[in-house]
């Protein structure tokens, strides 16, 4: 008996220390991330200018069917979400599988030169964006050069361009960070299976499409979740690039939040309202994802 007291006050002090290093971040994650969510959203069901706050249900919710701004915002965040997203993550593959090749040389310039964009600062590259693709930037200045334009393209000022401005930038930015993903995945292939499948005939392009995408499914699907949550909350870039304009050709769902907090009067309790559509947005998308990649826990 008093060899099994030790034994027990061992096992109760190793389960209190465990308990201690769970609560700990438990706590912290409940203080720092649900105890904001849950008061956004009680935010959300406020009215009123500034401070001056008083409750008005579900009026909020009600009030983005009808805001024009809003439903403009989301048909910009969408099509960058469209456009870019998918393009983003076909250049991030098949830039990993070039990089992949073990007689390409270089390869740790090329990674990093790649990688590079996105530890740069975001207002500092949005900046020399905003540059690049002025009216007289270096963009149109080469174009004209090469003859391939007559005039310098409106990339800031036209509704259209503008958005491919936005596009290109955030595609420069991102695509070495899912490229690394990628890449990652790749070394832990075995390369006898492209070896079999050279031996039996299977082209290039057949390799990549029936082997390297089936075998990178779960970090696809991990990549292309991560990109939309990413894109959903698309602000800086539009922010410092375009400042939601033409008009409001660029304006992000992001973006009319901080309009809503801090440009306009001061409408907490609905931009609170705005910001609960993302998450709504992610959900859905997400949801929709993990369907299309064919998950049956989704």
């Amino acid at each position: 008996m008093r060899a099994a007291r030790p034994a027990m006050s061992m096992q109760r002090k190793a389960s209190a220390i465990g308990w201690a290093f769970v609560i700990l971040p438990v706590v912290l994650i409940a203080a720092f991330y649900f105890y904001p969510m849950i008061q956004a959203f009680l935010l959300s069901l406020q009215s009123g200018k500034g401070t001056n706050l008083s409750f008005a249900g579900l009026a909020n919710y009600k009030r983005l069917f009808a805001d024009s701004t809003f439903i403009t915002a989301v048909r910009n965040t969408f099509v960058y979400l469209i456009v870019q997203v998918p393009v983003m993550i076909m250049l991030a593959l098949i830039i990993s599988v070039l990089l992949n090749d073990k007689n390409l040389k270089f390869k740790g310039f090329f990674r990093t030169a790649i990688f590079l964009p996105c530890v740069t600062s975001l207002v500092a590259y949005s900046v020399v964006f905003k540059y690049l693709f002025g009216q007289d930037g270096l963009v149109n200045v080469m174009l004209m050069k090469l003859s391939l334009i007559s005039e310098p393209i409106g990339w800031i000022t036209d509704p259209f361009w503008a958005k491919i401005t936005i596009i290109i930038a955030i595609t420069w930015r991102w695509t070495g960070y899912n490229m690394i993903f990628y890449l990652s995945a790749l070394q832990n292939v075995d390369h006898a299976i492209y070896e079999a499948a050279r031996i039996d005939g299977a082209s290039s392009m057949a390799q990549f499409f029936r082997i390297t995408i089936p075998m990178l499914k779960p970090i696809i699907l991990f990549t292309s979740i991560t990109s939309t949550i990413g894109t959903l909350q698309l602000f800086d870039e539009v922010m410092n690039i375009t400042k939601g304009g033409p008009g409001s050709a660029t304006t992000t769902i992001s973006q009319y939040i901080y309009n809503l907090s801090f440009k306009y009067t001061p409408d907490f309790g609905y931009a609170a309202t705005v910001s609960y559509s993302i998450v709504a947005l992610i959900v859905v998308f997400s949801f929709l994802q993990f369907k299309a990649a064919g998950d049956k826990h989704a």
